[in-house]
């Protein structure tokens, strides 16, 4: 079973990857291209597919689960509401645009949240590991949202390099929680 959780995870790896060279392209400073057509077009639409790609893989059934720290349902439920709460704090307090990359944000802690919970159930997050991700899980998660609000109070330039960190930082994590998997083997 891991080893699904591991290619969902690979993929995600995959999506913040093209994800990156797909802002690169489209959003450097002093650059105006058509962000959605042609090359740029074809890396969104391999971005979404791995996405969803990777989201599949990593919720695939994973055998004798036992009683979960969490209820998926209750995860996803917390999401919906977090990202509520979120996209009316960073609006209203923050006057920041409210973008798909905050369901973005959101959307891969629930992803995360539930595959670890799960994870952890399934015996395949030993010891510490549930801990430990969990840690990363909510470091990654923080930076991404000071990074997102930051995002239109910063330069240009400086906001283009910091809106790849929240990708990186994501893809970081993913990497570590597929090395405890691998570990735990």
């Amino acid at each position: 079973m891991p080893n699904k959780v591991i290619t969902g995870q690979i993929l995600m790896i995959l999506c913040c990857i093209v994800y990156l060279i797909w802002w690169y392209r489209g959003f450097r400073p002093n650059t105006s291209v058509d962000r959605v057509g042609g090359i740029n077009g074809i890396l969104l639409l391999i971005t979404a597919g791995l996405g969803i790609a990777g989201i599949v893989m990593s919720l695939m059934p994973v055998p004798q689960i036992t009683k979960m720290k969490a209820d998926p349902a209750m995860i996803a439920v917390g999401g919906i509401i977090a990202y509520i709460v979120l996209m009316l704090v960073t609006r209203y307090c923050f006057r920041r645009v409210v973008t798909t990359e905050l369901l973005l944000i959101v959307g891969w802690a629930v992803l995360e949240a539930v595959v670890i919970v799960r994870l952890e159930a399934a015996g395949m997050l030993a010891g510490h590991a549930f801990l430990v991700m969990c840690l990363i899980l909510a470091a990654a998660v923080v930076i991404s949202l000071i990074l997102y609000v930051a995002y239109y109070q910063m330069e240009e330039t400086k906001a283009f390099y910091a809106a790849m960190v929240p990708l990186v930082t994501e893809a970081a994590a993913m990497i570590i929680l597929i090395i405890m998997l691998e570990m735990n083997r």
